[in-house]
């Protein structure tokens, strides 16, 4: 029997569908036709390569309530989230292709020369590795820069949101993509190695664990290939004495429970500072209390399963290990009966250095409340991290607030007043071991291209 690729529905444990493993043969294939794509896709004129995009934007657009059945079918997303990761897939998309053209155009630079400018031309082929969190959105923000830049990309995407990887790739198609531009590699981890290793392949990007991004790094670095990582995250966020107690509660809510807490830039550690630690740690265990988490299908419920059973448990026993290290469980931290990957809104306070909720990424529905004796200890501990994703400061003195984030806020995404989140608009990555290299914005666009120089005498 072939090997295959197996998804399951996260609410109730059931089988969806076994997907057979693409062999070396379709692999070559594969890569033989984006090669030749390449070479008349990267002549493309960019306004034409701007227009295809739009294409799959309004094709997205027409079959948004489809792929948001299973999206939240496969990873168990709450369905109105996951038609928003569906419109802002479109959103990035028309991005792209108005902007486009304007971040990729020549720069001159006066020279001796006669004329001496800068060019930005595509790279090739770029893998792109992709996580099950946010099954569409991850690949289209990767994929829409690189396609407008003239580049074409192979998807290689988390073994358990298959049927989403050909969604995808049926969706661009549709559009009237030209063959090979998109194509989806139904591959096992163990075999990225090797692909890596391909010389048709030019670039690698890949969004998913610190562990994984090791390895794809070491194996990109032997083979000289640009690589850029976007990590995991553990994103802190300072509450300061002069907060506006219902902004940072509101923050906090959605910051926390956004994508079921499944996100590199969800808030997971909150830094409060001792004065309004009480009110905060008492409110904020309340709402977190009262959060409507259920079937992923039901409209009502803003927090579903998590992905898989394994995960679930592995952060319950996060939970757990910190609460033998001293850590006070507030609510939730109780596995539910029955079926599927369910975890509560779960609140741990008093958590210390040396607890897993304050050293470790906590991937799912769980909070940690840490307190801080002043503003300068607070961006000690907030700061005290390996990773360096995103961060957010709370006050009603922005200018206090800004000051912070720009200066003294260790991360590559720092929100002033707000939850961390993406925007096409601007850069998005991280530092330390969170990765490098950006995403997005006019950095995104240009992190797949030969910065050309063209010098005449």
């Amino acid at each position: 029997m072939s090997a295959t690729l197996v998804s399951i529905d996260p609410a109730t444990g059931k089988e969806i569908k076994a997907y057979p493993v693409h062999d070396d043969k379709k692999v070559d294939y594969d890569l033989k036709l984006a090669l030749k794509c390449f070479e008349t896709w990267r002549k493309e004129p960019i306004n034409k390569r701007g227009v295809l995009l739009k294409r799959i934007a309004a094709e997205l657009r027409k079959e948004k309530d489809e792929l948001a059945l299973l999206a939240t079918t496969e990873m168990g997303k709450p369905i109105q989230q996951s038609r928003d990761e569906v419109e802002k897939c479109a959103m990035v998309l028309e991005f792209y292709a108005n902007e486009g053209p304007k971040f990729l155009a020549n720069e001159i630079i006066p020279t001796d020369a006669h004329k001496s400018y800068v060019s930005f031309q595509p790279m090739g082929i770029v893998l792109a590795i992709m996580p099950w969190n946010f099954p569409y959105w991850q690949v289209f923000r990767a994929m829409a820069p690189a396609t407008m830049a003239g580049n074409v990309m192979l998807l290689k995407h988390a073994s358990n949101v298959s049927g989403c990887a050909l969604a995808i790739e049926k969706v661009i198609e549709r559009a009237g993509a030209p063959k090979g531009l998109f194509q989806t590699l139904l591959l096992p981890s163990s075999r990225i190695e090797k692909l890596i290793s391909n010389p048709a392949v030019a670039a690698i990007t890949l969004t998913g664990s610190t562990a994984a991004g090791s390895k794809v790094a070491e194996a990109a670095g032997r083979n000289l290939k640009k690589v850029v990582l976007e990590l995991g995250g553990s994103d802190g966020y300072v509450i300061l004495e002069d907060a506006d107690m219902d902004v940072a509660l509101a923050i906090a809510l959605r910051g926390r429970l956004v994508n079921s807490g499944q996100s590199c830039v969800s808030a997971k550690r909150f830094i409060v500072v001792k004065q309004v630690r009480k009110e905060f740690e008492k409110r904020f265990t309340e709402l977190m209390k009262n959060a409507s988490f259920g079937d992923p299908m039901d409209e009502k419920s803003k927090i579903g399963p998590m992905a898989r059973t394994d995960l679930r448990d592995q952060l319950h026993d996060q939970v757990l290990r910190s609460i033998a290290k001293g850590a006070k469980l507030l609510c939730g931290g109780v596995i539910p009966d029955g079926p599927g990957a369910y975890y509560p809104p779960t609140v741990l306070t008093n958590v210390k250095k040396g607890m897993a909720a304050y050293e470790e990424e906590l991937f799912g529905p769980v909070a940690a409340i840490i307190e801080a004796k002043d503003e300068k200890d607070a961006m000690r501990i907030v700061n005290d991290s390996i990773y360096g994703l995103g961060g957010g400061i709370i006050s009603k003195d922005r200018k206090r607030a800004e000051k912070l984030a720009e200066t003294e806020l260790q991360a590559g995404n720092c929100f002033v007043n707000d939850f961390v989140h993406s925007d096409p608009r601007l850069p998005f990555g991280g530092i330390r071991q969170s990765g490098y290299g950006r995403e997005l914005g006019s950095f995104g666009i240009r992190e797949f291209v030969n910065i050309k120089t063209v010098y005449i005498k």
